[in-house]
């Protein structure tokens, strides 16, 4: 529950930066500033695993809300799913420890966006995400990407994805919804 108060101060703080400074480009770095809260640890009294795709959402409100995007969003009521992620783990974040939160759309391909979320101390990485989301409309269509650029008003001028990018989707998919996908362990 924790987590709301930030998430309702994180997306305040971005509509602020926006009315004072405008939107930021769709290939902006959004950075949010947090701390290792007693919420956030575990028995090893550092961060959480699981705590850091919760962190990680807030950087993504940001800097849907800082591009643009969450106010064409809900105008055209589309909404974000997260087809997968991966975190890397470097360092730990103790409790009551500063760092930031860094998010980055990185790229696409025909189906999906990423974005790369990083924690950060001091300029140095302890912890990297990296997802895979899609954007739909109410009726579950996917938003082509031609659409997307001209609803936010930015042209693509996202970099192509890195190699690794596309073999860890294609290594991390599992079926399409519709096929079936039994659980068997081998």
């Amino acid at each position: 529950m924790n987590v709301i108060w930030r998430t309702l101060l994180v997306i305040l703080r971005a509509k602020v930066l926006v009315r004072r400074n405008g939107r930021i480009p769709a290939n902006s770095v959004g950075r949010v500033r947090l701390r290792t809260l007693p919420t956030d640890i575990d028995l090893l009294l550092h961060m959480n695993n699981g705590r850091y795709a919760s962190l990680f959402d807030l950087g993504r409100f940001d800097l849907m809300i800082r591009t643009g995007l969450w106010d064409v969003m809900a105008a055209r009521k589309w909404h974000a799913v997260v087809a997968s992620e991966t975190v890397t783990f470097r360092k730990s974040l103790n409790l009551w420890q500063r760092f930031t939160v860094e998010s980055r759309l990185v790229g696409h391909d025909e189906r999906s966006f990423y974005l790369m979320h990083r924690a950060v101390v001091d300029g140095e990485v302890y912890a990297e995400m990296i997802i895979r989301a899609r954007f739909l409309t109410n009726d579950r269509r996917a938003v082509p990407h031609e659409e997307f650029f001209a609803a936010v008003g930015s042209p693509d001028t996202l970099a192509p994805l890195p190699e690794w990018v596309t073999e860890w989707a294609r290594g991390s998919a599992l079926p399409n919804r519709r096929t079936p996908a039994p659980s068997i362990w081998a």
